[in-house]
């Protein structure tokens, strides 16, 4: 991924189209974030089974669709997934072959430049693992690895068995980790992301949007079916946060949920946080987090307001 002086990269996650997002909604928050300079879309081929009538790769076959109708995938940073989705499950070696020749299939590319273990597998051998995905990367299907949801234990082993058998090795890691979610990241993940010089996405960036501002003690939004992820964080510690994100926002004039991201996208060890959005409302209240320069106070509060000892 490149970068511009000033500007924090920002990857779209992909998980709402096909799902919360219909086509049309997703074409247009799609045009959106890459008008405003975004290169990178982080999909799996298990979004979104679980939703009613969906069976999975909805998202992935938007995307191949919109690829295709604007004629601009040589711009795009494309990442996917596999292991999850349950006709295609693990990290066998059969099962990433096939998966990848349907993730290609429907995302309409002959490269995928990311391709993620979704989670760890532990009933596969890492070597067979490896070895599959080596094979896609020495005939050109796919770009570069990396390991969703692995232990810090999982991870380097995989290292060392890459090193050992010169295969291709894990270069990303995409972790649980934001403001309300800091301690087993910082403390076990972070040194080894960074001794290995690996590439950092963090996941949930908003806290399952917790981090918008939306869910308040009280609020409407509170009552909503797909708040009840975020109603797990409002408590003294979350409440603070909220209201520490309120100030940092109003001094700066832009939504709360861009202070979230700058924070995260600032840490030593990210390389850019995944934020999705289902309307392109949505994705103005995050687009700000790419130009918005947090001051060392700022950083300081909100690591401070969020720390859970």
């Amino acid at each position: 991924m490149g970068s511009v002086a000033g500007v924090q990269e920002l990857c779209l996650g992909a998980n709402v189209f096909g799902w919360t997002a219909d086509r049309d909604s997703s074409f247009a928050v799609l045009d959106a974030f890459v008008d405003a300079g975004g290169s990178m879309i982080d999909t799996a081929d298990s979004y979104m089974w679980r939703a009613p009538g969906n069976s999975g790769g909805e998202s992935e076959t938007i995307l191949g669709e919109w690829m295709a109708a604007r004629g601009n995938r040589d711009r795009i940073v494309l990442a996917t997934k596999v292991g999850s989705l349950p006709d295609r499950k693990g990290l066998s070696g059969d099962n990433i072959a096939a998966a990848a020749r349907d993730s290609l299939r429907r995302l309409r590319t002959d490269r995928i430049d990311l391709y993620w273990a979704h989670r760890d597998d532990p009933d596969t051998a890492q070597e067979e693992t490896l070895d599959a995905f080596d094979a896609l990367v020495r005939d050109g299907s796919v770009r570069a690895i990396g390991a969703s949801n692995f232990s810090a234990d999982r991870i380097r082993s995989a290292l060392e068995i890459s090193s050992r058998d010169s295969l291709t090795a894990f270069t990303a890691v995409q972790p649980h980790y934001n403001l309300m979610e800091r301690d087993e990241f910082e403390t076990v993940l972070a040194p080894l992301i960074e001794s290995e010089q690996l590439a950092c996405f963090p996941y949930y960036a908003l806290a399952k949007g917790f981090l918008t501002g939306k869910y308040r003690p009280g609020g409407a939004a509170t009552d909503s079916p797909r708040a009840e992820g975020a109603r797990a964080y409002l408590d003294s510690r979350g409440q603070a946060v909220l209201a520490g994100l309120d100030e940092i926002a109003a001094g700066h004039e832009v939504p709360v949920a861009s202070v979230a991201l700058a924070w995260l996208a600032a840490q030593p060890a990210i390389t850019a946080p995944i934020a999705s959005a289902r309307t392109t409302d949505q994705l103005g209240e995050i687009l700000p987090m790419r130009t918005l320069a947090l001051t060392d106070d700022e950083r300081r509060l909100l690591a401070y307001l969020s720390a859970t000892s």
